[in-house]
């Protein structure tokens, strides 16, 4: 087929990837703290960690793993913000040929159960803070063994303990629970120093992540990510970055969750690769903090949604920042406006490029190159071993500047989805293209645009959340005839859930709504906006007709 985007690639930037440089993302694991073992790996709160340690850690906590009788296959939920135990514990599952179960610690009750449950999870890491709600599910799924830890557990002595008595008895962020069976992850580690660790045989078919979605449609679903999919994005990466990577000299901030597949490969698993250190913001809501904690480090890249950067600009200290060694500002998981891309330039120096990816595609698909100048408005050009197309609804292929679904195919594109047949059959074709659901158009240089995104999701501050899932919980309040769920504009988070309620009981209030919200939805889901309707625009079969739905009530406003 024709690849336009050939000629625009960066000189240094191979075509294609030498997948065969590694099996597995255990064998990237193992190079690295090989070959880097004196630098540090992770930073959190001021403590460090060497490459070293996290071999030593990482190894242990795989030998706990196996000695629960956990085997290769098992799947384990990891259910922790940015702490210096999150890559201890991917480190370890991994190199026990486990299987990672990626969960959001925002996740209410009714999400985490429906993970849990779904991808028959046999084990979970979990930071007490959010231990309560395991405790409300755990009877409910298969679960047999719980590993709990603190914010401070690796922070060293005793800056740690007094964090962890701050947030248990002063905020008291770490509400009461009862698991009387959880291992300290401490213990755990201590319990597989003394153990050895059974390296597994891993290739590339062998699956590495369970990365939760909503795919285009309705109920989250694990996208199967393989050891093969994750080395193939991490070569990817690495080839098209490496033109100004400095091996064992990049300091990345991480301020963007672990769990999410964009800090995962991008942060985590990209940048061990090239032995770098990892500055991991547990809290980077709170950007004053956030902004002291930059002030510490000579960073060299950075990678966030456009609200993020967008909340540092607008930050007092920010631009104080002594910028000069950064050379990387990747900007993916929602569209960078370029207001903030120019804003950005201004104050850095820096360029913020753009790149696209999803969840099923590891997540790099496109990316601009490194050397462009400015903001272009562009998704990039696909990324090596990448083919990127646009069809039509007949599935035709379309030419230059026509709009229609962009489709991808790689060796970075997902197994399919968790058990779950009929719905991998509707987004993967059997020669492996992806049909995204985001409408695009290519230009005359093999540039990709997004010009809509998928036809019913929002797109809250990098996070997809989808209408049905929200529509579902407000139904089921008995006050509630029917609902219908939009996204509306929002300054600060890009989109927010804004919700049309056909009233059952006239005395319902939108408080009452919000309060049930809150119940079953992570705080992004919960719908800041509810207006109250006579009827939802639908078609003759009852489906609500949505486009009309924006068309109607797209503002962002509430009703009594």
């Amino acid at each position: 087929m024709n690849k336009p985007w050939l000629d625009q690639y960066p000189a240094h930037v191979p075509a294609e990837i030498d997948m065969n440089e590694f099996g597995s993302i255990v064998d990237v694991i193992d190079k690295s703290c090989h070959d880097y073992q004196d630098k540090v790996a992770f930073v959190n709160f001021g403590a460090e960690l060497t490459y070293k340690q996290i071999d030593k850690y990482s190894q242990a906590f795989g030998a706990y793993l196996q000695s629960l009788g956990l085997e290769k296959g098992d799947r384990v939920a990891i259910m922790m913000p940015n702490v210096l135990q999150y890559p201890i514990a991917v480190f370890g599952a991994l190199r026990a040929g486990l299987v990672v179960v990626n969960t959001n610690p925002l996740y209410t009750a009714r999400e985490l159960k429906h993970q849990l449950k779904d991808s028959g999870a046999k084990a979970i890491v979990i930071l007490e803070n959010f231990a309560s709600i395991l405790e409300t599910v755990i009877g409910d799924t298969n679960v047999e063994h719980v590993i709990k830890t603190s914010v401070g557990d690796l922070v060293g002595f005793p800056k740690g303990a007094i964090m962890n008595f701050v947030l248990r008895h002063v905020k008291k962020a770490v509400p009461s629970y009862q698991l009387t069976h959880a291992v300290p992850f401490m213990k755990a580690l201590q319990i597989g120093s003394t153990q050895t660790l059974n390296r597994a045989d891993l290739g590339h078919a062998d699956l590495a992540f369970l990365q939760y979605t909503g795919g285009t449609t309705g109920v989250s679903k694990g996208a199967m990510l393989t050891h093969g999919n994750m080395v193939a994005n991490m070569q990817q990466s690495s080839a098209w970055l490496g033109g100004q990577i400095k091996l064992g000299g990049e300091i990345i901030i991480t301020a963007l969750p672990l769990y999410h597949i964009f800090a995962l490969t991008a942060n985590c698993l990209v940048f061990l690769k090239f032995g770098g250190r990892n500055v991991l913001i547990t809290n980077p809501r709170d950007m004053p903090g956030f902004v002291k904690e930059l002030a510490k480090e000579k960073f060299t890249a950075i990678t966030g949604v456009n609200t993020l950067f967008n909340g540092l600009l607008n930050t007092p200290g920010f631009s104080d920042l002594d910028f000069s060694p950064l050379t990387l500002s990747l900007g993916g998981g929602m569209a960078v406006q370029k207001a903030v891309a120019d804003r950005w330039k201004a104050v850095t120096g820096n360029t913020l490029v753009e790149a696209y990816g999803l969840t099923e595609t590891s997540p790099a698909a496109c990316m601009n190159p490194m050397d462009i100048a400015d903001y272009n408005g562009a998704i990039g050009l696909p990324i090596s071993s990448t083919e990127c197309r646009v069809i039509d609804e007949d599935g035709q292929v379309l030419g230059v500047d026509e709009t229609g679904e962009l489709c991808i195919r790689g060796p970075q594109v997902m197994k399919g989805y968790w058990q779950r047949p009929e719905e991998t059959a509707k987004v993967l074709s059997e020669d492996g293209w992806l049909r995204t659901g985001d409408m695009a158009k290519m230009d005359a240089h093999g540039f990709f645009y997004i010009v809509d995104r998928k036809k019913d999701m929002i797109l809250v501050s990098g996070f997809n959340v989808y209408p049905n899932e929200i529509e579902d919980v407000v139904a089921a309040h008995p006050g509630v005839v029917e609902v219908g769920a939009i996204g509306v504009p929002d300054e600060k988070s890009g989109e927010v859930v804004k919700i049309v309620v056909v009233r059952k009981d006239p005395a319902l209030t939108t408080g009452e709504i919000d309060q049930h919200c809150r119940k079953e939805l992570t705080g992004y889901k919960v719908p800041r906006y509810i207006e109250f309707v006579d009827e939802l625009p639908k078609t003759n079969v009852g489906k609500i007709l949505r486009r009309e739905l924006r068309d109607l009530y797209g503002k962002p406003q509430s009703s009594e």
